[in-house]
């Protein structure tokens, strides 16, 4: 296992082009899992092949326990990769492709049978049956599993996961998201795992580092990221759905003033910013209340009328997601599942000021705290 840091670490393609990274600093502690996450584009495999040393011309710093290893090629880096698309040997049993990594290297039949032998055992049941056969004959779950055995049975100081699962099945994916997660748990490798479902980087990492155009935005526990987003990207991007954000809002007398409408502005923000100020408020979906017009929730901060334009039904959390236009603005509030809310019914949403985020419109960045 291995402490990773990057310092300050940029990656450009062509001199014309925006850096496909821009400064990164990040560090992945020692046993630790640190989920990748951001819009297609943003620097996340690039990220990932700077760490394993099959990208090179960066400026900056990559780190290995304090070790810089800009001129160690990745057969040296003691590193495991799970690729979106296995990458396993097709004619090659799975015996053959946990092997190949020890032949090449000339290592003894004995030492290399025992690291299979090790490696089926952490793997779980069944394991074995499948490296008696070809990738060929197996499922994407079941290949996939093999491929992260192969990783495993090199004993990896640095796991890196390149969306290993986004080809597979709703049903397989989470399977083999819990035999991850076990895996990781049980030996505390040190990993990387970029992912475009935010499910997965919830459930696999401990923390979580959200990218934009080559930048990370900010990186921390989820709770954190969810409650303390650093900026409106990272509030409009994390969460399912993400929070909700009122632009075009101007600050005059002790408030947000919208078309139509308006935000009291709670003390804690209030000595924060200027008359003229634009900014953007945040508020997320599970704690905007929804009422109907002629019963409207009681909240100091806002009341806004709206029109149901949806209702999303979500099974897994027993409520139901009511999408609602009011104005130019489309917001999404979290209420009873089996509440009767209807496409074209007139309601009120309040916006309870303990729960609002600001953010300024022109930085992105949130201003103040939460209560």
């Amino acid at each position: 296992m291995a402490t990773i840091e990057l310092v300050n670490v940029t990656k450009r393609f062509s001199p014309t082009t925006p850096p496909a990274l821009d400064g990164v600093n990040l560090t992945i502690r020692n046993g630790e899992t640190v989920a990748v996450v951001g819009p297609s584009g943003s620097g996340k495999s690039t990220l990932l092949r700077v760490l394993a040393g099959l990208e090179g011309d960066y400026t900056g710093q990559v780190l290995y326990d304090g070790r810089d290893m800009r001129n160690a090629p990745p057969k040296d880096r003691h590193i495991g990769m799970v690729f979106q698309n296995y990458a396993l040997y097709p004619h090659f049993l799975g015996r053959g492709n946990l092997s190949f990594f020890f032949r090449l290297r000339k290592i003894s039949d004995a030492e290399t049978e025992e690291r299979i032998r090790i490696t089926s055992e952490i793997m779980g049941i069944g394991f074995e049956e499948l490296l008696k056969r070809k990738p060929g004959s197996l499922s994407g779950g079941q290949q996939q599993r093999v491929a992260i055995g192969r990783a495993l049975v090199r004993n990896p100081q640095l796991f890196l996961f390149d969306e290993p699962l986004s080809n597979l099945d709703a049903k397989l994916r989470m399977q083999t998201r819990v035999e991850v997660k076990r895996l990781l748990q049980r030996f505390r490798i040190t990993a990387v795992y970029v992912t475009h479902d935010q499910v997965e980087a919830i459930a696999l990492g401990d923390q979580i580092a959200v990218m934009r155009a080559g930048r990370v935005e900010q990186v921390g526990p989820v709770a954190t990221l969810l409650q303390q987003p650093a900026n409106a990207f990272v509030a409009g991007f994390l969460g399912a759905p993400p929070m909700n954000l009122l632009t075009s809002g101007v600050v005059a007398n002790d408030a947000i003033q919208f078309s139509g409408w308006s935000i009291l502005l709670p003390p804690r923000v209030r000595a924060l910013v200027y008359p003229g100020q634009a900014l953007t408020v945040g508020v997320r979906p599970e704690a905007a209340q929804l009422a109907r017009d002629s019963v409207a929730p009681a909240v100091s901060a806002a009341l806004i009328h709206a029109v149901v334009e949806m209702v999303e039904p979500d099974m897994g959390r027993r409520i139901q997601w009511v999408h609602v236009k009011a104005g130019d603005h489309r917001l999404v509030a979290g209420v009873e599942f089996g509440q009767a809310v209807y496409a074209g019914d007139h309601v009120a949403i309040g916006l309870p000021d303990e729960h609002l985020h600001f953010f300024d419109a022109e930085t992105e960045l949130r201003i103040g705290g939460m209560r």
